[in-house]
């Protein structure tokens, strides 16, 4: 009975408009009557879980990841990245397209997040590529599938949210998410290449000694802000909280002092972007942590895992079915929120059946990024299709070829699980 509440009252209050933190505050607030009833500290006990939700240090990482990634987009950063990945890989056939892949792979290690990689990169992209005789509907879809890198690739905001979540090691969890991050540009690389035999796109001639060179000089100090990043994580240098604030103050020491791009007004303006998104995630993560408790104190993971375990006990069908609910998922609601509300259902799922939690959080994130890509949420493809200037129509249309290597790489994920944990298996954190 209280599981279809638990559901049925949050789908109804989605499918009337309500905002996401509001549903499941409201949600939980209305199990919590059910389950105790109206007293003098049902209040005080809602205040009290979400406060502990939002009180934890790691959480720090995430305004200045996202400070970072700002700070990098307003600044020419993004364009000398892909400038250098055109050198690097545009003799390629399809060039300014595995220069686009190569360059969210790189743009990755600095913000951890898809849209501010679609959104920044993206402008750059899209008409370089258009200008060089490529549609402009691939080179809209080949932006918004390689944004999706972001997340996965460290550092990642949802890998962060996703390890708060489930109380894991967040260090072992952005170390985890390289190989499959460089395994999705593969993929999409393959995809590149064949479109460009079939439609007969561009390529730029091998790049000479001198000019590599130049390339390299002009993106030198961009480029060393993922290999401080995760030489500092893996080496133990410093905590991911602390990398989050080095990479800020990194960010800012280049766009404000080394290329001088920014004045003290434009800086205010994304400090203020920053906090306002930063706070919308944190209301989503207050919400969802009252959201969890209850989850877990009406014993709802062990209703579903019973239920579970009486249609099957093969590991490897629970897999299939786990991605095809999280794919769907995706598709509806937003990629931290639905961190912050599955992870405290999956995670004793998936540890009854012996895989790593470390796993389940690249799975999942990877799910949930192909759900940027698929309407109606689909941020990726909102932010892609306005910066490219098509319809969301044709955007649309033209994502779906993407969608086969982005599940090739799911479930390579999936079912190779020494893709996301021979890293972590490596390094003693």
């Amino acid at each position: 009975m209280i599981l279809v509440i638990f559901i049925g009252v949050l789908v109804a209050l989605f499918l009337i408009g309500a905002s996401i933190p509001w549903a499941i505050g409201l949600t939980s607030m209305i199990v919590m009557l059910i389950e105790s009833g109206f007293n003098g500290n049902l209040f005080g006990t809602m205040v009290q879980k979400m406060v502990a939700g939002t009180n934890n240090f790691t959480l720090l990482a995430i305004p200045f990841f996202l400070l970072a990634a700002k700070l990098m987009n307003v600044g020419s950063i993004t364009k000398k990245i892909f400038r250098l990945c055109n050198g690097l890989v545009g003799w390629i056939p399809g060039g300014l397209g595995h220069a686009n892949i190569a360059a969210s792979i790189i743009f990755a290690g600095m913000s951890g997040a898809a849209v501010a990689d679609a959104s920044g990169l993206g402008t750059i992209e899209v008409e370089a590529m258009a200008n060089e005789g490529f549609d402009r509907e691939f080179s809209a879809a080949v932006t918004a599938a390689s944004s999706t890198v972001g997340p996965i690739i460290p550092p990642s905001i949802n890998l962060v949210v996703f390890g708060v979540a489930g109380g894991v090691s967040i260090s072992k969890l952005l170390i985890a998410g390289v190989i499959p991050g460089l395994l999705m540009g593969l993929t999409m690389m393959v995809m590149v290449y064949y479109f460009a035999i079939k439609r007969g796109y561009p390529r730029r001639k091998f790049p000479t000694l001198r000019e590599f060179w130049e390339l390299i000089s002009d993106a030198f100090f961009p480029i060393l802000t993922p290999v401080i990043l995760i030489g500092g994580i893996t080496i133990g240098i410093f905590t991911p909280t602390e990398a989050a604030a080095i990479a800020a103050l990194y960010a800012f020491i280049l766009t404000v002092i080394v290329y001088r791009e920014i004045t003290l007004k434009q800086f205010i303006v994304v400090i203020k972007e920053t906090v306002r998104e930063t706070c919308a995630i944190m209301i989503i993560v207050a919400a969802s942590s009252l959201f969890g408790y209850l989850l877990i104190k009406t014993q709802i993971p062990n209703i579903l895992l019973e239920n579970l375990f009486v249609l099957t006990q093969n590991k490897y069908l629970i897999l299939l079915l786990l991605n095809l609910f999280l794919l769907v998922i995706g598709c509806f609601m937003e990629t931290n929120s639905a961190i912050m509300i599955l992870t405290p259902i999956i995670l004793p799922i998936t540890t009854m059946l012996g895989i790593d939690p470390i796993q389940i959080g690249i799975i999942m994130i990877l799910n949930l990024m192909i759900g940027l890509l698929t309407p109606p949420i689909g941020m990726c493809l909102y932010a892609t299709a306005r910066v490219a200037r098509i319809k969301l129509e044709t955007m649309i249309k033209a994502i779906i070829p993407w969608y086969i290597p982005l599940g090739v790489s799911l479930l390579i994920v999936t079912y190779v699980p020494i893709i996301s944990l021979w890293l972590p298996s490596l390094i003693k954190l």
